[in-house]
C-alpha cells in the first residue's frame, strides 16, 4: 500500500490507494497472448474455450472475452460457426510491421547514440553477451527473450517517451515473427547486435541508425527465405461446424 502524502491538488493526509488485484479476464489474455508468441498455441490451431479453460484452471467467460480481445488486436481469427483459430499471418503482415520497427527503432539508436551514458552502455554489453550465451547454450526462449530487452533497452535510451510507446506496441508481435527464427538468425544477429553496440558507444548517431536498419532489413529477409523453405502451407483443417441445439 501506499500512504498519499499531502500536497496541492493531493489526497488528504492518512488516505491511502489499496493496490487492485489484477482482473481475471487480463490474467487469461496475458496468458494466451504469450502461449501465441512462444509456439504452445500454434498457427492456426483451433482454439476451443473448454479446453482453454481446461487448462488455465478458470471458467469459460474469461477465456471467451479474452479471445475477442485477441481477434480486435490480430491475434485470433474468429469464425462464424466454427470459432477462434490462432492468426496465421500473411507476409506482406510482416513486411508491414518490420517495415514500422525499422523506421522506429533506427531512430531510437540514432538519439541513443546521442544521449547514451556509460550506465547504459555497460547494459547494453551485458545484454549482448547474455543473450550470445543464450544462443550458444541452445536457449532459443532465453535469447528471444534477451533480444527483446535489449532493443526495447535501446528505444528507452532515446529518451522520447512516444517512441518508447510506439516501439512497445510491435514488441510483442516482433516477437512471435522472430521465435521461429531464433535458431537461424541467432549467431547473426547477435553480431549485428554488437556492432550496433559499437556505434552507439562511439557516439556515432548515422551508423547507429544505419546499423540498425539494416539489422532490421536482415530479419525481414531471413523471415521470408524460412517461409520460402518451409515450401506453400497447407491449408489448416476447418474445424467441425457447432452444432446447435434443436429447441422443441
Amino acid at each position: 500500500m501506499t500512504t498519499i502524502s499531502a500536497g496541492p491538488g493531493a489526497e488528504p493526509a492518512g488516505v491511502r490507494h489499496v493496490k487492485r488485484p489484477q482482473p481475471l479476464r487480463e490474467s487469461v489474455y496475458e496468458a494466451l497472448t504469450e502461449m501465441i508468441i512462444d509456439g504452445t498455441l500454434e498457427r492456426g490451431r483451433h482454439l476451443v474455450e473448454v479446453e482453454l479453460a481446461g487448462l488455465l484452471g478458470v471458467s469459460r467467460q474469461p477465456v471467451r472475452e479474452a479471445l475477442q480481445r485477441l481477434n480486435n488486436e490480430g491475434w485470433v481469427d474468429l469464425r462464424p460457426g466454427f470459432g477462434a483459430m490462432v492468426h496465421v499471418p500473411a507476409e506482406d503482415e510482416v513486411d508491414q510491421l518490420l517495415a514500422a520497427r525499422a523506421a522506429l527503432e533506427s531512430e531510437s539508436a540514432r538519439l541513443a547514440a546521442r544521449h547514451a551514458t556509460k550506465e547504459d552502455l555497460a547494459k547494453l554489453k551485458e545484454l549482448c553477451k547474455v543473450g550470445t550465451a543464450f544462443h550458444e547454450s541452445g536457449d532459443t526462449d532465453g535469447a528471444v527473450r534477451t533480444n527483446g530487452e535489449l532493443h526495447a533497452f535501446i528505444t528507452q535510451m532515446s529518451g522520447n517517451r512516444f517512441l518508447i510507446d510506439f516501439a512497445a506496441q510491435v514488441d510483442r508481435r516482433v516477437r512471435w515473427y522472430y521465435t521461429p527464427l531464433a535458431p537461424v538468425r541467432g549467431a547473426a544477429s547477435w553480431r549485428e547486435h554488437s556492432r550496433l553496440v559499437k556505434a552507439i558507444s562511439d557516439g556515432d548517431e548515422d551508423k547507429a541508425a544505419q546499423t540498425m536498419r539494416e539489422h532490421t532489413e536482415h530479419t525481414r529477409k531471413a523471415y521470408h527465405d524460412l517461409r520460402a523453405a518451409e515450401g506453400p502451407a497447407e491449408p489448416t483443417p476447418e474445424p467441425e461446424p457447432r452444432r446447435r441445439r434443436r429447441t422443441l
